[in-house]
């Protein structure tokens, strides 16, 4: 069975940045969505970004709050899923997971890697 592992996270300043990996514990070939997601303390889990692969094209999307600042990207070849954060604020500081669902509906979790935006 697939794992995934979320890594990268840290403290970093505002207007800082940070790339977070998942890396899959097999191939993530057969995972057609894969998604990131962040929960701050005291909030739900929300959306952050979706990647859904159409053979050798990706389409990603990403909710308003971080459109323009961040930017999904996953390597086959290494099973590896980024999420590169740039110009993080305070609100990013949360807790970030990696999502990954195949056709069939199937999906597994990371644990998840903690951000903390702050001076």
């Amino acid at each position: 069975q697939v794992q995934l592992v979320e890594s990268g996270g840290g403290l970093v300043q505002p207007g800082g940045s940070l790339r977070l990996s998942c890396v899959a514990s097999g191939s993530i070939f057969t995972f057609n969505v894969m998604k990131w997601y962040r929960q701050a303390p005291g909030k739900e889990r929300e959306l952050v970004a979706t990647m859904r692969s159409s053979g050798r094209t990706n389409y990603v999307n990403y909710v308003n709050f971080v459109e323009g600042r961040f930017t999904m990207s996953r390597d086959d070849a290494k099973n590896t899923v980024y999420l590169q954060m740039n110009s993080l604020k305070p609100e990013d500081t949360a807790v970030y997971y990696c999502n990954a669902q195949n056709v069939v509906g199937y999906q597994i979790w990371g644990q998840g890697t903690l951000v903390t935006v702050s001076s």
